[in-house]
C-alpha cells in the first residue's frame, strides 16, 4: 500500500467542510429571504439566525478535533507510518465526522451526536498512539 493513501481521508474531510460551508450559505440566504435575518447581521455575526446556528457550530467543530487529525495523518506520512490499519482508522474517523455533521445540522439530537463524537475522538487518539508506537519502536531491518 502506498503511503499517500493517508491523504484520501484528509481530502474527504476537507470536502465535507466545503459541503458544510455550502449548507451554511444556503441557510443564511434563506434566513435573509424569509426575514429571520438581515444581510448586515453577518458583518459581525453576534446573533446567528436559528436556521443556521447549528450549521455554524458544526463548522467550528470541523476545525477543532479534525485539526489534530490532519496533523497526525501528515506525521504518519512523514515517518512512513501510514499503514493499512492507519488508513482504515483515518477513514473511520472521517465517517464519524460525516455522521456527526449529518446529525448536527439536521435533528441535532445530542443523544445521537455525543456517542458519534466520542467514537471519532477515540479513533483520532488511536492514530496518535500508532504514531507514538511507530516512533518508539524502530522498524526491523
Amino acid at each position: 500500500m502506498s503511503q499517500t493513501a493517508i491523504f484520501w481521508p484528509m481530502i474527504a474531510l476537507t470536502f465535507l467542510i466545503y459541503c458544510v460551508y455550502a449548507v451554511l450559505m444556503l441557510r443564511r440566504r434563506q434566513a435573509v429571504l424569509s426575514g429571520q435575518a438581515n444581510a448586515r447581521d453577518f458583518k459581525l455575526p453576534l446573533k446567528e439566525p436559528e436556521a443556521s446556528v447549528a450549521t455554524v457550530r458544526n463548522l467550528i467543530n470541523l476545525y477543532e478535533l479534525p485539526m489534530l487529525f490532519y496533523v497526525v495523518c501528515l506525521a504518519l506520512y512523514a515517518v512512513n507510518g501510514a499503514t493499512l490499519l492507519a488508513v482504515i482508522i483515518a477513514w473511520c474517523f472521517v465517517a464519524m465526522r460525516a455522521v456527526h455533521t449529518c446529525v448536527h445540522i439536521t435533528s441535532n439530537r445530542l443523544a445521537f451526536r455525543q456517542p458519534i463524537f466520542v467514537l471519532g475522538f477515540i479513533l483520532n487518539g488511536a492514530l496518535w498512539v500508532m504514531l507514538a508506537l511507530h516512533l518508539a519502536v524502530p522498524p526491523v531491518v
